[in-house]
């Protein structure tokens, strides 16, 4: 289908932006229901302790307390916090919802305080009265993997979670081969997101009607659904997830929590909606953490820059816990491990390993920035070890064009790229030549100016096939109305990304309507037909597509009923615009005349079903690669000279 792009890659202003500014957004704490009741958790203090007694009198005693839960009230009637990646030989610890019996990390929910409001349930949070005894904690998970270290996990007998191995290619003989070996270890620091806004659960419970609705700042309303309905027990189809508006997400909402099947048991229990807001403290030690891995890396090169091959041995930091994609990240890292670069052979042994702290899992990028620095440092650090510019070097090692799609030894098909006409222009944009000129007369003056380069490319479009038991799809449903207004139900889950933008921006040429017109309803799985939902830069790409596919099948039924209605063949007709033209007379009729004769039926084909609404599920057949450069030159502390570039392109 043709159409004017009126509003694709055009400036407009952002839909969602008005009520945002303005501050009548309504994010989690921002839903009021009547009698709702406030839960505080409170969470352990130590990193590994047995629980030997937890006394509950005074806190529940005191003003304004509803109710008291422990992990002994939960236990059997709350399932454990799901991990959904699979690995061959992974451990996946049980994760109760309220501590049971000990403590594995700070942060760890103990106890569940109820109260009439937010203050009094935190006052009686401070009158429990725990009795801890401390055990062995380990957090270095290189510590954690010694013989002598303490186990965690009593069961597995071990801090190890899993061995996975990634590559392909002869490693052996492509490091026989090499002239050097350039080798460097490497630490990817263990990272606390830090949202706008922190998460925050309210559930309401409706016992006659047997109907829960969850309000959640979440990136995954329907997996969650799916997810907490499995763990309280009850039906999916009578659990209702709302995401409001997020407040930021990179991946830290990317999960299902403990909070969100604790908070939907209370509100089954006291038939009351009840709410949680996480505090800026517990959103730095319960919330997961990103990144975490530890390990060398060694690249096998020619003298005259060739690379031959790549070996990367990492110790990967799950945490105390698996939450839903853990053992996934480290697995990400192991496909980009080529980077941008021709490398023949890659091979790369991670372990992943239990330690006292909060879990990791998906945050900004969810392993792949980790390999993006390990190529980058280790191409350096080759450049440095051949005294070539690590320019040149990054050059004679690129893919050209015609390469392409080009197959990397991790798995992947990258489906196009010019890694060298980005990199051009980054040079170009920074005067590169001009600042190795400066840096070296500085080095002649006693001043150091660092010049640092990177080329990098990215895998996007993610779906969960690449971690979880469902497909890399989306979907989206059209429905234009009988008054010709367009209503969008898409599975993602926008929170910040903008697509109630652009997806009125599609819609708005591809039905030639006014964007205006357009509303996108999303994160309600009692509206929205099921969809996976916003990370991995999908939104657009897959989602996004997913509306262009069912946008072709509302033309296409809109496309039957004007020739019905105009008496001429389907083939004759033309759509531009947001009207049909039919040869020969040029008579005509626009989408918003169709979308009422097709409502009220009176004038239709005798097989055409009524209405003007279409939904598909779209699943992409590959990811997106999209690639950049970014090249900075900066003098020493003090001096503020510094210009640099960077060039991305999807």
């Amino acid at each position: 289908m043709s159409f004017l792009a009126k509003y694709i890659g055009q400036k407009v202003r952002r839909t969602e932006d008005p009520r945002l500014i303005q501050g009548i957004g309504h994010y989690v704490d921002d839903i009021k229901l009547a009698d709702t009741l406030h839960v505080v958790i409170l969470r352990s203090t130590h990193a590994h302790a047995k629980i030997n007694s937890i006394d509950l009198e005074a806190a529940k005693s005191s003003p304004g307390v509803v109710a008291v839960y422990t992990g002994k009230d939960v236990e059997g009637r709350v399932g454990f916090v799901p991990c959904a990646a699979a690995l061959p030989d992974l451990k996946v610890p049980k994760y109760p919802v309220l501590a049971q019996g000990k403590v594995i990390f700070v942060g760890q929910p103990v106890a569940a305080i109820v109260a009439t409001d937010k203050y009094k349930a935190r006052d009686a949070a401070d009158l429990i009265d725990i009795d801890y005894d401390p055990l062995d904690v380990v957090t270095d998970p290189e510590a954690a993997v010694q013989a002598d270290s303490s186990v965690i996990h009593e069961e597995f007998g071990t801090n190890i979670a899993f061995h996975h191995s990634a590559g392909t290619g002869d490693i052996e003989a492509a490091f026989k081969q090499a002239d050097r070996i350039v080798s460097e270890k490497l630490y990817h620091q263990r990272l606390a997101p830090v949202a706008l806004e922190p998460r925050g659960v309210l559930a309401h419970y409706l016992p006659g009607e047997q109907q829960m609705t969850l309000w959640s700042s979440t990136q995954i309303p329907h997996l969650m659904r799916t997810q907490v309905a499995l763990m309280l027990g009850i039906n999916e189809n009578r659990l209702r997830v709302i995401a409001p508006e997020v407040g930021g997400g990179f991946g830290s909402k990317l999960n299902v929590y403990a909070e969100e099947a604790l908070l939907g048991w209370i509100s089954m229990q006291l038939k009351k909606p009840v709410k949680w807001i996480e505090s800026r403290r517990e959103n730095m030690t319960s919330t997961i953490h990103g990144r975490s891995q530890s390990g060398t890396v060694e690249m096998a090169v020619k003298n005259d820059g060739t690379l031959l091959g790549l070996k990367y041995q990492v110790i990967a930091d799950m945490g105390a816990y698996l939450q839903l994609l853990t053992p996934a990240i480290p697995t990400l890292t192991g496909l980009m491990l080529s980077g941008c670069y021709k490398i023949p052979a890659i091979s790369m042994q991670c372990t992943g390993v239990f330690t006292n702290r909060m879990s990791t899992d998906a945050y900004r990028g969810a392993g792949r920035p980790e390999a993006t620095y390990l190529v980058e440092r280790i191409m350096d650090c080759v450049a440095l070890e051949l005294k070539m510019d690590p320019v040149e070097l990054r050059r004679k090692n690129f893919p050209k064009p015609e390469e392409f799609p080009f197959a990397t030894a991790t798995g992947l098909f990258y489906d196009s790229g010019d890694y060298e006409k980005s990199l051009a222009r980054a040079l170009e944009m920074s005067d590169y030549q001009k600042l190795r000129a400066e840096q070296s007369e500085a080095r002649k003056q006693g001043r150091y100016l660092g010049i640092g380069v990177s080329t990098y490319v990215e895998i996007c479009a993610m779906g969960p096939s690449i971690a979880l038991p469902a497909g890399g799809w989306e979907s989206a449903t059209v429905r234009v109305e009988p008054t010709g207004k367009v209503t969008v139900m898409t599975g993602i889950s926008p929170h910040g990304q903008g697509e109630e933008t652009s997806f009125a921006q599609i819609v708005g040429d591809m039905l030639g309507v006014d964007m205006d017109d357009v509303l996108v309803i999303h994160g309600d799985t009692s509206i929205v037909q099921y969809g996976i939902g916003t990370f991995g830069s999908r939104g657009l790409a897959v989602g996004g597509a997913a509306l262009a596919c069912a946008l072709d099948k509302v033309v296409a039924k809109a496309r039957k009923l004007a020739a019905h209605i105009l008496q001429t063949d389907e083939s004759s007709l033309t759509f531009e615009n947001g009207r049909f033209v039919g040869a020969p007379n040029d008579s005509s009729i626009t989408i918003q005349e169709i979308a009422q004769a097709a409502h009220t039926a009176h004038n239709i084909p005798p097989d055409f079903e009524p209405g003007l609404v279409a939904t598909h599920f779209f699943e992409p057949k590959n990811f997106t690669f999209p690639f950049g450069s970014h090249l900075r030159g900066r003098g020493r502390q003090g001096d503020r000279r510094g210009q640099g570039a960077s060039i991305y392109r999807r």
